[in-house]
């Protein structure tokens, strides 16, 4: 198994224990390798919630970028659902799973097809 697919199995696994959900796996793997290398480095794998530039760039570079949605509090509201929901104190809080979670949340899985 490559470290890549060790690395969405992982994924995978945050998503059923963390929001008691199914992952829908060829979404989860898109979500991922859009990541690039970024997965395999410690640092920019994860994402800190409390961290106002992180969030920022999770607002910018991925939900209005990326996905191409506009500027609102709406996209404030769904990363703090997801950050809230997987854990403020959680340390571990890996990018591609909340990214994965923000494009569920806004219905913007055609983004990767």
């Amino acid at each position: 198994m490559s470290k890549r697919d060790e690395l969405i199995t992982k994924y995978a696994s945050e998503i059923k224990d963390k929001f008691n959900q199914q992952p829908d796996m060829d979404l989860l793997t898109k979500v991922t390798v859009g990541l690039g290398p970024s997965i395999y480095n410690a640092d920019s794998a994860t994402v800190s919630g409390s961290d106002e530039k992180e969030i920022a760039t999770v607002k910018n570079n991925f939900l209005i970028k990326k996905l191409g949605l506009e500027d609102s509090n709406k996209l404030d509201n769904a990363i703090d659902s997801v950050m809230e929901t997987y854990g403020k104190s959680n340390r571990n809080k890996y990018r591609a799973v909340i990214y994965y979670m923000l494009t569920k949340h806004f219905d913007k899985a055609s983004v990767y097809n």
